[in-house]
């Protein structure tokens, strides 16, 4: 079974229940920002210079365990900035397993060996960490010589530890597919238990030469179909047709809503045109006509960031097929 029987019943039962409601938009994972300081400035990172001014400000855990309950999504992915340089993560994971709610840890895993013991492994508990290729790319990226060292010795650390860990690749337009497929083979056998894979967003001041074009990006995802049956990808393979270019895909930026110290960001994770003081009025004052591929929006034109066309796969599986395509995927 590609997830945990519990997290798929518990997202199954979530949006059955939405739907009956009629609720026209509602959170499937919360993108929860407790801090924005980070330990590495990766080159094709938005936050670090989006908040550069506000990196000192973090949530209290009595703000994130508020954002949980209002957005109500099953899954909280704790993220960032770095959350293993936040000092109430342990309290944080505690609260949120008590509620029942299952949780990705992304990390870039620096720190993940001197947090470990703080750090209590349980059913909900996923860690994602980011690994953007073999040594030489990710040093580049993350610019720290022995990031990918540390990372790789970090995923080995939690396996012996028994955590469920899946990684995130970050794919840009120098990303080479032979070193891609050789990181999923060293990754597998240092004991991954699932991929997730993306294509970057085109954040203007990294600059247009990093960024694949929906055109390229097909291409480039094709040549990685055999990847995709070989390795247990976490990507529904609605969106997996997507990126290659096989089917069109609305976004849906309001499922995986972000809040961080400066409030709930509008529209999405990528972008940030204002930001709302609660979960409701960020669902009822964002104008969602105004982005996604149908806008005709500049900025959303090239994204398929898997973040907003992952849950929109999910919940536009209308058809018999696609309903049967995501039943058999599950169980794959």
């Amino acid at each position: 079974m590609r997830f945990k029987p519990g997290l798929t019943a518990k997202v199954t039962k979530h949006i059955i229940s939405n739907k009956i409601k009629k609720n026209k938009r509602f959170s499937l994972v919360l993108m929860l920002e407790p801090t924005f300081m980070c330990n590495l400035s990766c080159e094709g990172c938005g936050r670090i210079r989006e908040y550069k001014r506000d990196l000192h400000k973090m949530l209290s855990v009595a703000e994130c365990l508020k954002a949980v309950e209002e957005c109500g999504a099953p899954i909280v992915s704790i993220c960032g900035g770095e959350p293993l340089v936040y000092p109430y993560l342990g309290e944080l994971i505690e609260k949120l397993t008590r509620r029942g709610k299952y949780i990705y840890l992304c990390t870039n895993g620096l720190l993940f060996k001197d947090k470990i013991d703080k750090l209590k492994p349980n059913g909900n508990l996923m860690i994602n960490f980011h690994v953007d290729g073999l040594e030489k790319t990710h040093d580049a990226i993350t610019g720290l010589k022995g990031a990918y060292a540390r990372v790789l010795g970090a995923i080995k650390s939690a396996k012996k530890k028994r955590f469920f860990v899946c990684t995130n690749t970050t794919i840009y337009k120098q990303t080479d597919i032979n070193e891609l497929k050789q990181l999923f083979k060293t990754l597998r056998g240092a004991g991954v238990d699932g991929f997730l894979i993306s294509p970057a967003y085109g954040y203007a001041h990294v600059g247009e030469s990093f960024f694949f074009r929906k055109s390229e990006l097909a291409d480039f995802f094709e040549k990685l179909e055999p990847e995709f049956r070989k390795y247990n990808f976490l990507g529904s393979p609605l969106y997996l047709e997507f990126v290659q270019g096989k089917r069109e895909l609305d976004c849906a930026p309001w499922a995986t809503p972000t809040r961080n110290p400066i409030g709930w960001r509008s529209p999405c994770y990528q972008l940030a045109d204002r930001h709302f003081s609660s979960y409701k009025e960020l669902i009822e004052k964002t104008d969602w006509k105004r982005y996604g591929p149908k806008s005709k929006n500049p900025r959303c034109a090239e994204c398929a960031v898997h973040c907003g066309f992952e849950p929109a796969s999910v919940l536009e599986g209308k058809s018999f097929r696609d309903i049967m395509t995501l039943i058999g995927w599950q169980f794959a």
